[in-house]
């Protein structure tokens, strides 16, 4: 291996070496050594290297390896090279598999919530609705908007909603329209698909969403999307409030409280 890779690994190497320095189990502190060597390379790596790298003997790393080729954890391939086995991806289909947003995303509302003092509100997508799943809120807040978890609205009338439209093609966003009409609920609804349209451009432009009292006349919301590992959108995470309350400096603390959900749920 070159100089200039054990160079530029030994910054990475410095990272991960404050966040083993805790364990107690000094074999267990190798062993995670000797995996994120593994992890941070794109191809099989050999003995020597990971000795290297890891500032373990060779013999020391040697038998590690050994150790974790009889979990699965880690596979000899030709030549005496080592990669990450199977294993690992079979326990990180589990952990994705037991990953639910609402139990990831919980505390994450009551922060924000705590921060605005209005409701937050995390809903997903069910055919041409949104479905509200959690909110958080309090009675001592004084007055709030609060909605009914299970409570259903339409994709185009809500900022959940459009965020859900937006990550859709045009095809499938005409398609919306047709089937539901576009129905308002208010003089303020986006019941004309030109008008839709120029608002889901925003949303794709800026990253969150708006909903400007098109579902209830004197609620305003604002919204932002929750990714999983794949990229896809799961859910929304949403602040609304009594119209003349919604305050623009919550859209930086929405959209950061949104992706630290989505980066729990393993999105990069």
């Amino acid at each position: 291996m070159s100089n200039r890779l054990l160079m530029t690994q030994a910054a990475s190497d410095s990272d991960k070496a404050s966040a083993v320095s805790g364990i107690s189990i000094q074999v267990l502190e190798r062993t995670m050594k000797v995996l994120d060597v593994l992890a941070d390379q794109p191809h099989p790596v050999s003995l020597k290297d990971i000795a290297a790298l890891t500032a373990l003997h060779a013999s020391t790393a040697h038998r590690i390896l050994n150790d974790l080729a009889v979990g699965r954890y880690v596979e000899r391939v030709n030549n005496g090279m080592y990669q990450l086995g199977i294993r690992l991806l079979e326990l990180g289909a589990l952990v994705k598999d037991r990953l639910n947003v609402r139990d990831v995303a919980h505390d994450h509302l009551q922060t924000l919530h705590h921060l605005t003092g209005q409701t937050v509100n995390l809903s997903i997508q069910q055919g041409d609705d949104i479905v509200y799943i959690d909110r958080a809120w309090s009675e001592r807040s004084g007055m709030q908007v609060v909605r009914a978890i299970g409570g259903r609205a339409p994709l185009h009338l809500t900022s959940v909603g459009k965020l859900f439209l937006a990550s859709s093609d045009a095809r499938y966003v005409r398609a919306y329209a047709t089937r539901t009409g576009l129905s308002g609920n208010t003089r303020n609804s986006l019941t004309d698909l030109d008008r839709l349209e120029r608002d889901l451009s925003f949303v794709r432009r800026h990253g969150y969403a708006r909903d400007n009292e098109e579902l209830e006349l004197g609620v305003r919301c604002i919204s932002a999307g929750i990714y999983d590992d794949s990229g896809k959108l799961v859910a929304g995470l949403s602040i609304s409030a009594p119209a003349e309350r919604l305050q623009e400096e919550w859209v930086e603390m929405l959209v950061s409280t949104a992706a630290k959900i989505s980066a729990a749920l393993g999105y990069e």
